[in-house]
């Protein structure tokens, strides 16, 4: 068992031509193309932030996931598997549980730390769902934060960036490492940063665990459902 771990960790097919190109596409391409000019045309189409900003984070993930695809699976010949899209071991689905109130119980606490000092959970986000609330505009946040977001960033950030930092730092490095650029992508959110971190963290551990990153997705989108439902009753 440890032995088949080991090996699963050994090594990747990339090298750093992969992963500057994929940092740039997430620290350059996206923020000057998407969520700047891209989704200021959609503010002015729609007249909505919730509608702009769910449609800018379905072509969010639809750039993250061709990037993942088309420079680091095509070039070498891989498939999604090799970024933890795969079955996952029948037993950790109880851990799917504990992980998800995990993640819960890190929000209430940093939340409680932040209203110490002052912060609110309030940003544009929750702002454009609180603005309107319907049904159809909740089934929009949930499609937009439990079903879309999760599974791009888990593809990028856990699949491909935490493995990569893992097979070559370890996997204390690669947990910290993964889950700071993971933060740093959410910028200029300030307010969620800490919990992005922690949660990144947590991600991230699910994958090294079972080797898939399908828990992961899972865990993703039940808290952020859960997210869009308490702002939206709040």
């Amino acid at each position: 068992m440890n032995d088949a771990k080991n090996n699963f960790w050994r090594k990747d097919p990339w090298s750093y031509k992969e992963l500057l190109a994929m940092l740039a596409l997430v620290f350059l391409l996206v923020p000057w193309l998407i969520e700047n000019h891209v989704q200021a045309r959609l503010q002015q189409f729609f007249h909505h932030d919730l509608y702009a900003g769910t449609l800018t984070g379905l072509i969010m993930g639809i750039v993250f996931t061709a990037g993942v695809y088309w420079i680091a699976l095509v070039p070498k010949k891989k498939s999604l598997s090799a970024v933890g899209m795969r079955p996952f071991p029948a037993r950790y689905w109880i851990f799917v549980g504990l992980w998800s109130l995990a993640v819960l119980a890190s929000a209430v606490l940093i939340l409680l730390v932040m209203s110490w000092f002052g912060g609110s959970y309030e940003n544009d986000k929750t702002e454009s769902i609180q603005s309107q609330v319907s049904a159809f505009s909740i089934l929009i946040g949930i499609l937009s934060a439990g079903v879309v977001s999760p599974v791009y960033e888990e593809i990028f950030y856990r699949g491909f960036l935490y493995r990569w930092f893992r097979t070559r730092m370890g996997k204390g490095w690669g947990l910290i490492l993964s889950s700071a650029v993971f933060t740093a992508a959410h910028i200029p959110t300030y307010n969620t940063l800490a919990l992005n971190f922690v949660s990144g963290l947590i991600f991230a551990w699910t994958y090294e665990r079972t080797h898939s990153i399908l828990p992961g997705i899972l865990i993703h989108g039940l808290t952020n459902t859960i997210a869009v439902l308490l702002t939206a009753f709040a």
